[in-house]
């Protein structure tokens, strides 16, 4: 499996400016969300990012890149018609290739030294020739930021899971039903981590979505995953690293803090939380 090409989205009315906000990322250098994204797809070897964007942000997009604005193609989803839809516009850029896709609201914390989150994802999918989505243990009380997955693990292998099922946002009695994956802890689910390296097929199932959709209404992803998991091989693969929402609250104060301890500045920054803390 060749990946080449990956889709960044980030055109939520409510969440297009998030990438553009500024943090300082782990090698101590202050960097927009969208260049700490970016960077993460760079890592895993993909040589061209789409960015699907909201009309007229383009700019905005190109310029918090900096340097690496050269690699990005941008398609504008001019009707906020949902994630799905999001994904879908860039049907052309992908063209029949498999790709790696992850949303602009997340940033990602590896607990591999020297390996991102991204190049184990890649890695992962070509190894076993595959759709795969990375997922994390995630407490029960988080259900409704993300869709989940119910599965058996793979044997002999204690990170890689066999998708059985997705639900977006389920109820905890939905996902006590239905979701339950035997290893991990009581109260935990496996969430989707917004990162995945996916075959054409799930561009063609959102297209069809989208043809079905009477009252061109909004058009989600976890569904086509779903539906996905059903015509081909889909897996899932825990991660060894955390995700970080920075559209909830406190979530760009708390992927800070997960990037500055995890990098050059740890004792500095440790030292000037204890400062803080005992003020």
């Amino acid at each position: 499996m060749k990946l080449k090409k990956a889709v960044i989205t980030a055109a939520a009315p409510a969440q297009r400016l998030l990438p553009l906000q500024r943090l300082v990322d782990r090698d101590g250098e202050e960097k927009t969300a969208l260049r700490i994204v970016i960077e993460e797809v760079i890592s895993a070897g993909v040589e061209e990012i789409a960015i699907i964007v909201c009309p007229g942000d383009g700019d905005a997009y190109r310029e918090a890149a900096g340097e690496l604005a050269a690699r990005l193609v941008f398609v504008e989803q001019h009707q906020p018609r949902g994630y799905g839809d999001a994904l879908h516009r860039a049907a052309d850029f992908v063209g029949r290739e498999s790709f790696v896709h992850l949303v602009g609201d997340h940033l990602y914390v590896s607990t591999i030294a020297g390996k991102r989150c991204a190049q184990q994802l890649v890695e992962a999918a070509q190894a076993h020739d595959c759709c795969v989505s990375a997922v994390q243990a995630t407490r029960e009380n988080m259900l409704p930021y993300y869709g989940v997955v119910g599965g058996r693990r793979v044997e002999r292998n204690n990170h890689l899971y066999e998708i059985e099922r997705i639900i977006e946002k389920p109820t905890p009695t939905e996902a006590e039903q239905s979701l339950i994956v035997p290893g991990l802890r009581a109260g935990h689910y496996l969430c989707l981590f917004g990162m995945h390296v996916l075959t054409p097929t799930v561009i063609d199932l959102l297209g069809e979505a989208a043809a079905n959709s009477a009252d061109k209404g909004n058009i989600q992803l976890s569904p086509a995953l779903a539906a996905l998991a059903q015509r081909e091989r889909h897996l899932a693969l825990q991660v060894s690293g955390k995700r970080y929402n920075i559209g909830v609250k406190y979530g760009i104060l708390t992927a800070q803090f997960a990037l500055a301890l995890a990098g050059n500045d740890r004792s500095e920054v440790l030292a000037e939380l204890v400062t803080l803390l005992a003020g």
